[in-house]
């Protein structure tokens, strides 16, 4: 093992970095860390209801249609990740494929879509907190909760790599078992709907057409489809992360989408009444279901997982966009680079990092408070940066595919790898205008218009620092190389040919 580290290791160093990290995380537990920040049941019973208030029960279908979209992501993902294990994730492998420019923009898209992700998650959770403890749900609760919930995170993510493992692999071992357990008592003797449900439209739409109202609430499988990613953020404490992270970014669709498509069946099988559920006269359609099913003190147990999930959730999330702001600041590409750079000496982790993405996360909860359906924003935005930031990483690679660039780590897609690609453009294109796309006439224009506003600031702001700071000239490190590895490679093949040959003519 010790040997592994010290490849893994000198694999970092030719790749311009120095090791920082405690490698101690395993292939299950980068997996777990990627499963809790997807999180089938985070994704499941937060947005249910707006769900089902938007499309219906054939909502579940948005989940599979975006697993398979994004498992085409994946792949490239792993493609590059394999090649460059590094950690920060979609900034270092957009600085490899293009450049430092490109990079810093995706970089700061992606951090401020993970950085919402991390508010959004603790204001999904805490109404469960609420009803476990036996509060009323009201929007200043919920926001004070969300508020301990994130200062709770920061601090225990500082313990080190090694805590933040073992709460991932707790947090999946608690969502699978209680998505299992509850669903499956659900669909055995909750069961209240034919499965034909989930193929009625409800005279949902306009204009006599359903696929309106599909698309609107497609956000919810869109939302729920991203995570993987994550474990390449934390590739440098991964052993044998070539390997290891493309096989954990693919397990966790391949088990977290199935977990999410169960877990919602068995809640939409279970609702008393469809009809006030999507109508909005249900108002919070999970505790109405786990009430009925559970009883006062069962529905709290199954409250205490629920909470257990998000709490796992926002743990990963926030790792993950420690490490982003982390490898920002290792290239100086953004202000303070010398605070936020700092590995902590005792517990290996970028505490300054970790302390500003909690305190801008917090921030953005106490915004959401004074703005009316502010969850649902939050989501929307999260969920359109995400697209963009992946986007930018396909885009990275197609470019680098006509430059030459011929993927060079232990995953590779060979002949493939140019369909795949174009296919997760295709998709990706596709799901961030189906999330800006507005919905609302009848609405004012900043709440119809609020996702596309706030992806607008985060562009413009992102391009004024690059204008004014330039902050890619501040920085030596390694960028826009992966062709050149290519065409080294190439030559290097190439003259040991010619050696060959000279030296069996001779």
């Amino acid at each position: 093992m010790q040997e592994q580290y010290n490849n893994d290791d000198e694999q970092l160093k030719a790749l311009g970095y120095t090791p920082s990290f405690d490698r101690s995380m395993s292939l299950w537990e980068s997996f777990a860390l990627g499963f809790t920040y997807l999180s089938p049941v985070v994704g499941a019973y937060t947005l249910f209801a707006f769900g089902m208030t938007a499309g219906g029960p054939p909502f579940i279908w948005s989940y599979l249609i975006a697993a398979i979209g994004q498992m085409f992501v994946c792949l490239i993902f792993g493609e590059v990740v394999s090649q460059f294990p590094i950690a920060g994730g979609l900034y270092p492998w957009t600085r490899r494929l293009v450049g430092p420019r490109w990079a810093w923009m995706s970089g700061w898209i992606y951090m401020w879509a993970l950085i919402t992700t991390v508010a959004a998650v603790p204001v999904g959770g805490a109404p469960f907190l609420a009803y476990l403890l036996g509060f009323t749900v009201t929007p200043f609760n919920t926001t004070v909760i969300a508020l301990v919930l994130l200062f709770a995170s920061t601090l225990f993510n500082q313990l080190g790599t090694k805590a933040l493992a073992r709460v991932a692999m707790f947090g999946f071992i608690c969502e699978i078992a209680g998505a299992l357990l509850v669903s499956g008592y659900l669909l055995l003797f909750g069961r209240l709907n034919s499965p034909h449900v989930i193929l009625e439209t409800f005279n949902l739409g306009s204009g006599g057409s359903y696929l309106p109202a599909f698309l609107a609430a497609a956000l919810v499988g869109m939302f729920c489809c991203y995570g993987f990613e994550a474990c390449g953020d934390v590739a440098e404490e991964t052993p044998n992360p070539s390997k290891a992270i493309p096989k954990a970014m693919r397990m966790t669709i391949y088990i977290g989408i199935p977990v999410t498509i169960y877990t919602c069946l068995g809640l939409i099988l279970a609702v008393p009444d469809l009809q006030a559920v999507i109508t909005g006269k249900d108002v919070d359609p999970i505790n109405t279901i786990l009430t009925r099913n559970f009883g006062e003190i069962g529905s709290r147990v199954i409250y205490g997982i629920i909470l257990i999930s998000h709490i796992s959730c926002i743990l990963s999330l926030q790792a993950a966009v420690s490490r982003l702001i982390y490898a920002y600041a290792r290239d100086k590409m953004i202000a303070f680079s010398g605070v936020l750079s700092k590995i902590s000496p005792k517990n290996h982790v970028p505490s300054a990092a970790l302390i500003l993405a909690g305190v801008i996360s917090a921030l953005i909860v106490c915004i959401g408070f004074f703005i009316q359906e502010g969850l649902t924003i939050i989501v929307s935005f999260a969920s359109v940066g995400i697209y963009i930031a992946f986007q930018m990483v396909i885009v990275g690679a197609l470019f680098a595919r006509f430059r030459g660039w011929r993927p060079a780590g232990q995953f590779k897609l060979g002949h493939w790898g140019w369909i795949v690609n174009i296919l997760a453009l295709v998709y990706g294109v596709a799901a961030t205008i189906n999330i800006l796309w507005p919905r609302s006439p009848d609405a004012p224009w900043y709440m119809n218009y609020s996702v596309l506003l706030s992806l607008t600031i985060v562009l413009v702001t992102g391009c004024l620092y690059l204008l004014l700071e330039k902050p890619h000239r501040n920085s030596n490190a390694p960028a826009g190389d992966a062709w050149h590895i290519t065409r080294q490679s190439k030559k290097n093949v190439k003259k040991d040919k010619v050696t060959n040959l000279a030296m069996n003519e001779e």
